[in-house]
């Protein structure tokens, strides 16, 4: 099946034939951050009721209990540095949108943190003009699908690429790390808050997706993107970013 969508004034054919998954399953074996434990999925048990065939039960029926932003792959609107806790069942989209992987090495600092900088993706994000921006950082080995991330100091963005990025009106950014912004920074989410235009302008459209995982068969380049969260009434939700392969067509809706 083929998608046909317009873009920067040019027509592109999606191939949703070939969906190339960039989440990471929320499971118990899956990656954390932020101090919290790896999901909790057990059988309910009350009453006589066994929710699960393997202990005799007639059907699974179970519950899980979960972080968003700790386990997996997950979501979140701007509601997660706004007071007001814009959730994102009230999120309307775009769900589908031009997108651009990226594949990028932290820059590391003299305190020997590790950075992405605005310097590094400026030209082909400026040559692109994505609506979504997807960024792999390297190394980028199969341990990241269930590395414990707390207390590493792991990989962050500046704050100058959520200034540039809200500025060209990029309405998607997925990273494969728990955070945009350094693990601790007293609170101060830099590029949250510049990507988002919190508190001046916010942009109520735009979502950060982190934890995701960009295998090394996925070339840099462009896609096309389906991002559609599950409705929680949460700032964050887990989430299955989808990438399909497009091509350019000849001609143009404009």
């Amino acid at each position: 099946m083929i998608a046909r969508y317009d873009h920067a004034g040019l027509l592109w054919e999606a191939d949703l034939t070939q969906p190339l998954d960039i989440s990471i399953p929320m499971g118990v074996n899956g990656p954390t951050a932020w101090y919290v434990n790896a999901p909790e999925i057990t059988p309910v048990m009350e009453n006589g009721f066994v929710g699960s065939i393997a202990l005799g039960g007639k059907v699974n029926f179970y519950s899980i209990h979960f972080n968003p932003h700790g386990n997996g792959t997950h979501t979140e609107t701007l509601g997660h540095i706004d007071p007001n806790r814009f959730p994102i069942s009230e999120w309307n989209g775009p769900f589908i949108s031009h997108a651009l992987v990226i594949t990028v090495v932290p820059t590391v600092l003299s305190n020997g943190d590790q950075v992405i900088l605005w310097e590094q993706i400026q030209n082909l994000v400026s040559l692109h003009t994505p609506q979504s921006l997807i960024i792999r950082t390297l190394p980028n080995d199969l341990e990241k699908r269930a590395r414990n991330y707390s207390n590493t100091n792991f990989p962050y963005l500046e704050r100058l690429i959520g200034d540039k990025l809200n500025q060209r009106g990029v309405q998607h950014l997925l990273v494969d790390l728990p955070s945009v912004d350094r693990e601790q920074d007293n609170g101060e989410l830099a590029c949250h808050h510049a990507f988002w235009g919190f508190p001046e302008k916010p942009r109520k459209a735009a979502t950060i997706s982190e934890l995701i995982y960009v295998n090394n068969e996925i070339l840099d380049g462009v896609y096309c993107l389906f991002l559609q969260p599950p409705s929680f009434e949460n700032d964050a939700a887990p989430s299955r970013p989808i990438l399909y392969p497009i091509k350019e067509v000849r001609g143009s809706l404009l």
